[in-house]
């Protein structure tokens, strides 16, 4: 079956997988525009990308997965469960094992297995890690349209849209320390924006896992969900709270939530 513009759900992924990237490399591509930003800027963005995603999380991944197993007569909270938590723990041992930075609050610290990498070989190794549950979820969405009528294509497009919109953040919050750590402009706007390109190999990861074996799909769709609300409990929304701007943080974590729950409502 093909879909928009007669493309195939495999095209589909691909340019849904270079959005999600693009949205990395225009938040990365900052390090031109702008000499340094606020604290309180990063403190919104990343309050705004915490909401995005938890909404993303529920409303295009978790409930869909629990509507799935319900009009298939199965056990409804088995899938959306197991999902869940291996999704948690993919991502936890992700953290275990990979050496990475965390670099946005007060005090950066590296967390993970011991490693002599540089400063800036383990802040995109951070971020590559927040960014494989971002591509997954796309990878899935897209599988599912052939699978079902409860994403759809129009459910894997506002998805899309929602990760690419808080991806510009992420790539703001990775280039700028690359930058502050003694890297030229060109250099960091080219690590940043390469590490949105596991996104897109996320992307087609979680396609075609799902695509050939379609009973995945609600265990996948939860797998994502875990997956992504780990990095934001973990991550987003502490940095966004780690400073003197809780209150604008709080209100643009609201505002991410709402406008994904009307992308996903709307289309």
């Amino acid at each position: 079956m093909e879909y928009l513009l007669g493309l195939s759900p495999f095209i589909l992924v691909c340019l849904g997988g270079l959005f999600v990237w693009l949205g990395t490399s225009l938040g990365a591509a900052s390090v031109f525009f702008i000499r340094s930003p606020q604290r309180k800027i990063l403190d919104i963005s990343l309050g705004f990308a915490a909401g995005l995603m938890l909404s993303a999380s529920f409303f295009s991944l978790l409930l869909p997965a629990i509507e799935i197993v319900s009009t298939q007569g199965q056990i409804v909270w088995i899938a959306p469960v197991i999902g869940f938590i291996c999704g948690v723990a993919f991502i936890k041992v992700l953290d275990l094992s990979i050496p990475h930075l965390h670099a946005m609050g007060n005090k950066p610290y590296i967390e993970g297995s011991k490693s002599k990498l540089k400063r800036s070989t383990l802040l995109v190794l951070a971020i590559i890690i927040h960014n494989i549950p971002e591509g997954l979820a796309v990878g899935v969405a897209f599988a599912s349209i052939e699978a079902n009528n409860i994403v759809g294509l129009a459910g894997a497009i506002s998805l899309t849209i929602g990760i690419a919109i808080q991806d510009f953040p992420e790539g703001l919050a990775v280039s700028f320390p690359l930058l502050k750590e003694g890297n030229s402009k060109w250099k960091s706007f080219a690590i940043g924006q390469l590490s949105g390109f596991v996104e897109f190999l996320s992307a087609i990861i979680g396609f075609v896992a799902v695509y050939f074996i379609q009973g995945l799909l609600p265990y996948a769709l939860s797998f994502a969900a875990g997956a992504m609300i780990f990095v934001v409990i973990e991550e987003l929304l502490p940095e966004s709270q780690n400073n003197q701007h809780n209150e604008l943080a709080t209100l643009s974590t609201l505002a991410g939530f709402v406008l994904m729950m009307f992308l996903d409502l709307v289309f």
